[in-house]
């Protein structure tokens, strides 16, 4: 009797054993990490909580949209093809080949610029003083030809060259273009707060043939308002909140409230001239804003890049909200002054 009950007691184990076995390797299995980066409907945030004027409340009633973004595990991006509005993009396919330090400068600049032309458009509107002031220019790249490969990076801000400073990215530009092939030039850049300086050679500059040091650049400037005007978003990245955050700068500069109490939603880059550039991921912005219960939602007419009337941010976003069978309207707007137009004549 014993030994049966002692056999009886093994077997148990044994499958007990077994079966959590299966279960660890079920796990191990489906957290292995994949190639793949999930994008998936983020958040609808106030834009009132980042932006901050001199002795003005910023209101709450205008919503910037985010769109999630996740490294994928096996099993995440198995249960993605059951949500409908989750996508699959391969790590270079997000990031346009970029590694993921590069990808986060660059997010970071765009967000900055972003935020910049915002405030500088807003306050042209409101009539308040504005003006951008010359901070550098931004590295974006380095070729391979360059001496500053290796030393220069993505998202430095150059101040100098040879203790020269300027006043724009031209007088940079003619600066180096005056020297020759081979000369020394000594570059001094800011990165994370702290200035350092570089020294290379100068090249032949792929794409123009004239002399330079070799790196694809943008402008970096400051935009200086009367009131104060500034903006911080801690970890948002990209340029595709600018026409609501200079909406909302708007209401601060004039005390205005645009919508009355209504939830407003949108997306859409801006620029000095207050027109609203495309962006990515909007039907997942639609499904964001929605669901935070938003009654209009702002969507980007540009066809830049030869996009079909068809494949705009509006079109989408359009058929987005009647796959969703939404009560929130769909706006269409190609700058600044459209959005405000409707907010306008609507909530009087």
């Amino acid at each position: 009797m014993k030994i049966k009950n002692k056999n009886k007691f093994a077997k148990r184990a044994k499958k007990l054993f077994l079966g959590a076995a299966a279960i660890v390797a079920l796990l191990v299995v489906a957290l292995l990490p994949t190639k793949y980066v999930i994008e998936a409907p983020g958040a609808a945030l106030p834009v009132g909580d980042y932006i901050k004027t001199s002795g003005v409340k910023s209101q709450k009633n205008l919503y910037l949209v985010t769109v999630s973004e996740r490294r994928a595990v096996l099993a995440d991006y198995l249960w993605s093809f059951t949500q409908p509005y989750e996508e699959r993009l391969t790590w270079d396919e997000a990031t346009g080949g970029t590694s993921s330090d590069q990808y986060e400068q660059l997010q970071e600049w765009y967000m900055q610029t972003s935020q910049q032309n915002a405030i500088y458009y807003a306050a042209k509107a409101a009539h308040k003083q504005a003006k951008l002031k010359y901070q550098g220019v931004y590295v974006m790249e380095v070729q391979k030809r360059s001496s500053f490969k290796g030393k220069l990076l993505m998202g430095d801000t150059i101040v100098a060259a040879n203790g020269h400073k300027f006043q724009s990215t031209k007088g940079f530009m003619s600066y180096l273009q005056k020297q020759r092939i081979g000369d020394k030039v000594t570059i001094t850049v800011l990165r994370s707060g702290q200035k350092k300086r570089f020294s290379g050679k100068i090249v032949k500059v792929k794409g123009t043939g004239k002399p330079g040091i070799g790196i694809s650049m943008v402008e970096r400037v400051k935009v200086e308002t009367s009131p104060k005007t500034t903006i911080e978003v801690g970890d948002i990245g990209g340029p595709s909140a600018g026409l609501m955050f200079s909406l909302g700068c708007y209401q601060n500069f004039t005390g205005k409230n645009l919508t009355k109490g209504h939830k407003v939603a949108g997306t859409g880059t801006i620029d000095a001239q207050g027109k609203v550039g495309i962006i990515g991921g909007v039907d997942k912005k639609v499904v964001a804003a929605d669901k935070e219960g938003a009654e209009v939602f702002f969507a980007p007419t540009d066809r830049t890049g030869g996009v079909k009337k068809s494949q705009t941010n509006y079109a989408v976003a359009k058929r987005t909200a009647k796959k969703l069978g939404t009560k929130m309207k769909i706006v269409p707007v190609a700058d600044f002054e459209d959005a405000l137009h409707y907010l306008e004549q609507h909530y009087k």
